[in-house]
């Protein structure tokens, strides 16, 4: 398990410094609505992000990932090895029982990505704020004072002194309703799909396999979600623009 933990936490760091420009691009891109639609894709938006804000912009927010994504995958992979551990007979699980195996891992990973999220796509959508001020003024409330972004760590302090803890878990059921099924499409799939690659009846899948095997798990799960993803996205962005709406819940934004 301690090696898992430590794999786990490895590939995350990797996994968020390789993927999180599309990460960033994915986030503003959730967020534009109602006429105020700045990036036309993601190329579009990457491209602007760095004329705008250089190349380093495209990591905005990152730190905040970079520093929670460890815990978060090892939450996730302990989760999810301690219920397939429980839930096996034999050492064997039916689809049905790795599916369980797996919405327990999404439900217990939400301690730390609920709050990691909220943090991230606030410093991620500054960039679009500020660039929606000077290109379409008209997007901005009257009267409105244009303050320097603020880091994570000021963000933090503000939300536990006007919420408390509620103020970081804002979003938690549109985080559950995204990390649940998520994580049940993802490990299940994954591990049959690893499973047809392996050498021998107990050995272990090559690199390849399991690289490929994630690949397709990973975006089969990803797009399952990904209207939900919207959702969440929306519910926990702070800033917005005066043409852009506010929700009061998750009922609220599906509508």
């Amino acid at each position: 398990l301690p090696a898992k933990l430590i794999n786990g936490g490895i590939a995350g760091l990797i996994g968020v410094t390789c993927v999180f420009p599309i990460d960033l691009a994915k986030t503003r891109l959730q967020n534009q609505q109602n006429g105020s639609r700045l990036y036309t894709s993601m190329s579009d938006c990457l491209i602007k992000t760095i004329r705008s804000e250089g190349y380093f912009g495209m990591y905005r927010g990152a730190a905040v990932n970079l520093t929670l994504v460890t815990p978060e995958k090892a939450i996730k992979l302990a989760a999810n090895d301690f219920f397939r551990h429980h839930l096996s007979k034999d050492g064997k699980l039916t689809l049905l029982k790795e599916m369980l195996a797996g919405c327990g891992a999404g439900t217990c990973q939400v301690i730390v990505t609920t709050p990691m999220e909220m943090l991230k796509i606030q410093l991620q959508d500054a960039g679009r704020i500020a660039a929606q001020r000077k290109l379409m003024p008209e997007t901005v409330p009257a009267g409105a004072v244009e303050t320097k972004s603020p880091t994570a760590m000021q963000l933090t302090r503000e939300l536990l002194r006007e919420k408390g803890i509620a103020g970081l878990y804002k979003g938690l059921g549109a985080t559950l309703l995204r990390d649940v099924p998520f994580s049940i499409i993802y490990f299940p799939l994954f591990a049959n799909l690893n499973n047809l690659g392996k050498r021998g009846v107990d050995g272990p899948a090559p690199f390849y396999v399991s690289f490929v095997s994630g690949c397709l798990a990973g975006s089969t799960a990803a797009v399952a979600v990904n209207p939900v993803d919207v959702i969440k996205t929306r519910l926990q962005s702070l800033n917005r623009g005066s043409t852009e709406d506010t929700y009061s819940g998750v009922t609220d934004c599906i509508r």
